[in-house]
């Protein structure tokens, strides 16, 4: 029999449909009949019948018309909102930020699997299962190390031994031993006190990336958790069953204990969870809907599911990811904005850059020469001006290999920790089985993850400032030979002048985001925990930087593009025309002031989606290969869209 859970005020109704050819009205009224049961006031009505309402859909807040049948508009186990007439929608329902999540409507679920051991997860890896790209199962090898540790444990508690976590309180607590009747108790109550933290909720992708971060943590059989638990963790992700996760309160050490408190009260079946199916419902109906129990806790379990970095990581992998691809497009935008400019490519001569071999340097430079280089792809734009008397260009074209460089650099030092990080166990106590004891020790110290995502924020962030000032080059006419702000008739029109001023204003938003979060610390747990990383800010701030980074990039590209038209009939090489031909896919030529800020966003998903690499990358390998027949392009920031993990990962069971 088809079931409806109906949203009223601050409760949730399961509704059951024995005829699914009711209507929308009969099923809004027999939920009010039913809320107004359980009211000892009658919830303040006379009578269901004299109550308007309207009912819609929890998830994407379509309004349904009450004249519609159940099995023409609803599924089984459907979520609804009914809202009285006169009263706003109830504060206890949460609306996911608009343009935040893809895991809505569109949302399929996926038929491969990636299997998760603790070991060999990847970056890329976990921000394609935050996508929605693949479930998740558990290697037999990572489920027999967890279930040895868990043996372990059973015998600490059977023996009555006492051990920091499991039979005593935490932090300044840890001294109090607990008797073995409260022990569950004792993990509930945990995750209760810790689920203390605020702001607006983790988007489903991020909640999915940190919820299979813990999991592939949990794999590698040194917490303490119970199969059965972890069982219920990868079936609660395989079903996007996400928990309510504020994006504030974490200090990183002892790990992201109220973030990831969060994630596991959901799982309890308490707080909120958002699901593809209900949008965002009391934790304990979103389970049932899906087929799932709520987790019920075992000794150890509560510290084993929220000691950890894995929000400070989780967010970091995107911050990463999202450099990388940014930082590769950058050089691609960079030498378009130099043909408009008609700069010279002898700055980017390899033995330059052989006299100062970093390989961020050498790898930007041959970046350029690939799209520029006028023996493989001739440029009439760079021949219009083979004789001119300049000799040098400004440092924001010339000094491109130095500066992006470095940047591409920093990303691979900060990918090379977050990726150490992601198959790290940070639980604490840690549980060796093989020796049949428990040690403390201090894994769960964001320390690591922080001060790397600090420094890619500072990296990552030279790239916006030195487009920003490219920018300037190709809005001011005293600095090129294009008309002021790139559009004709000005003083009639203005142009990309404010998109200047919205690039400087990112820039400078910047220079306050990259302030290190981790230099800071304040002692927390009554002195136990006297020293932090402050880790959960530095990831959501480069997270932030890398964001405003895209926004400059994608406004340089325009300005870069809108620069050519001015420069036509000449054309520019063949990949640049490409990457010319690509943007104008998408926006049209500015020919008099329109609304831009919708070109800027199109412009930006161009960026997010690595559309302008995957266009220039073909012409850069051949230039590669050409250029260097005996080697392979080493460099996943240079030479590869993603960076695959193994293939035996991925397996689709039937």
């Amino acid at each position: 029999m088809p079931r409806i859970t109906v949203h009223i005020r601050d409760e949730w109704l399961m509704v059951p449909c024995r005829d699914t050819t009711c209507t929308i009205q009969w099923l809004g009224l027999e939920a009010l009949k039913r809320y107004v049961k359980n009211k000892p006031d009658n919830g303040g009505f006379m009578s269901p019948k004299d109550i308007n309402f309207v009912v819609r859909r929890c998830q994407g807040l379509g309004l349904l018309d009450s004249d519609d049948t159940i099995e023409d508009v609803l599924e089984d186990n459907d979520f609804v909102e009914l809202a009285i007439e006169g009263e706003s929608m109830s504060p206890d329902f949460i609306q996911c930020q608009p343009g935040v999540s893809h895991l809505t409507a569109v949302y399929r679920e996926p038929d491969d699997y990636l299997a998760l051991d603790g070991n060999s997860l990847t970056s890329t890896d976990l921000v394609n299962l935050g996508k929605g790209l693949y479930k998740i199962k558990l290697t037999k090898e990572a489920e027999q190390k967890v279930v040895q540790a868990r043996e372990l444990l059973d015998t600490i508690v059977k023996e009555n031994r006492i051990v920091y976590g499991i039979t005593t309180g935490f932090g300044k607590f840890a001294r109090t031993v607990i008797p073995v009747p409260k022990l569950k108790e004792l993990q509930e109550n945990l995750v209760r006190s810790h689920s203390a933290g605020v702001g607006s909720p983790l988007s489903p992708e991020r909640t999915r990336m940190l919820l299979a971060l813990r999991i592939n943590v949990l794999a590698k059989g040194y917490s303490g958790i119970s199969l059965e638990t972890l069982h219920a963790m990868v079936q609660a992700f395989n079903a996007s069953c996400l928990s309510f996760v504020p994006e504030k309160g974490t200090v990183g050490a002892s790990g992201d204990l109220a973030p990831l408190s969060h994630l596991a009260l959901g799982l309890m079946g308490e707080g909120k969870m958002w699901s593809p199916k209900s949008g965002w419902a009391d934790a304990k109906y979103v389970l049932e809907a899906h087929g799932l129990k709520p987790v019920s806790l075992k000794p150890k379990e509560g510290l084993a599911l929220i000691n950890g970095t894995q929000m400070i990581t989780s967010l970091g992998a995107e911050a990463v990811e999202r450099a990388e691809a940014i930082a590769r497009q950058a050089d691609i935008i960079a030498a378009l904005t130099l043909e408009v400019l008609k700069g010279t490519t002898k700055a980017f001569d390899s033995d330059i850059h052989k006299l100062r071999p970093h390989p961020g340097q050498t790898q930007v430079a041959l970046h350029f020469r690939s799209l520029l280089d006028s023996d493989h792809h001739p440029s009439e734009i760079a021949e219009s001006h083979r004789f001119c008397d300049r000799v040098q260009d400004a440092y924001t074209m010339r000094c491109c290999p130095q500066v992006h460089g470095v940047v591409n650099d920093t990303i691979d030092f900060a990918k090379n920790i977050i990726n150490t990080e992601i198959n790290s166990a940070t639980d604490n106590p840690m549980v060796f089985s093989e020796r049949g004891e428990t040690i403390s020790g201090g894994n769960f110290h964001g320390e690591y993850p922080a001060k790397a995502l600090d420094y890619l924020a500072i990296g990552i962030h030279e790239l916006a400032s030195i487009s920003e000032r490219r920018i300037e080059r190709l809005c001011n006419p005293s600095l090129s030979e294009l008309p002021a702000f790139l559009v004709s008739e000005g003083g009639l029109n203005s142009g990309f002048m404010i998109a200047h001023c919205t690039a400087a204003s990112l820039v400078s938003e910047n220079k306050v985001l990259c302030h290190p979060s981790s230099v800071d610390s304040l002692s927390t747990s009554a002195a136990t925990e006297d020293h932090v990383s402050m880790g959960g800010w530095a990831a959501r701030k480069a997270l932030r930087v890398v964001e405003n980074v895209e926004q400059v990039l994608a406004i340089e590209l325009l300005a870069a593009c809108q620069g050519i038209e001015f420069l036509r009939p000449l054309r520019t090489t063949t990949p640049l025309e490409r990457v010319y031909d690509l943007v104008r896919s998408k926006v049209k030529p500015w020919m008099k002031d329109r609304f831009m800020a919708p070109d800027i966003e199109a412009t930006h998903r161009l960026l997010l989606d690595q559309k302008v690499w995957q266009i220039a990358k073909p012409y850069i390998d051949k230039y590669h290969m050409e250029h260097f027949p005996e080697s392979r392009p080493s460099s996943p920031t240079a030479f590869s869209l993603e960076s695959p993990a193994s293939p035996r990962k991925r397996v689709r069971l039937e």
